[in-house]
């Protein structure tokens, strides 16, 4: 038996105004806790906005919440992706998107630096060879 059995759903019962669907405080509680995890064990929290089912208005309320602080970074690597801390000292937003400029994944990183700003422990050895062959070209001239 449905639960809905004789009640009456109306349009006007479903409010959808993007103020009271509410999905973005879950999780910025999530973030106050990734937070306290980071501070206190050191831990990085990664959350994937993708994989949440936002209403109208959601992800925008949540991005406006965060507020955008003063590092950006943009990547240009099979599309661009756009990463900046909000003005939440340690919080993360990370787009990544195809060339096409189609969204592929839109995370929050709760860490002191994102990972993919790192570099990889595998483009080290790569690094090294690189200088290596620049230093034993020997100086170039000053290009004028």
């Amino acid at each position: 038996m449905s639960a809905l059995t004789g009640k009456s759903v109306t349009r006007d019962t479903i409010d959808a105004s993007p103020e009271t669907w509410g999905n973005s405080l879950p999780i910025l509680h999530e973030i106050r806790y990734g937070l306290k995890r980071l501070a206190e064990a050191g831990e990085k929290t990664l959350i994937d906005l993708r994989a949440i089912p936002f209403g109208p208005g959601d992800e925008a309320r949540l991005l406006e919440i965060l507020g955008e602080g003063e590092v950006k970074a943009e990547i240009d690597a099979l599309g661009p992706t756009r990463v900046w801390e909000s003005a939440v000292p340690g919080v993360w937003i990370i787009d990544h998107r195809n060339l096409e400029e189609h969204r592929l994944a839109l995370l929050v990183e709760v860490t002191t630096i994102p990972d993919i700003l790192c570099t990889q422990p595998q483009d080290l050895e790569n690094a090294m060879r690189a200088l290596d062959e620049r230093l034993a070209r020997g100086p170039e001239e000053p290009s004028t």
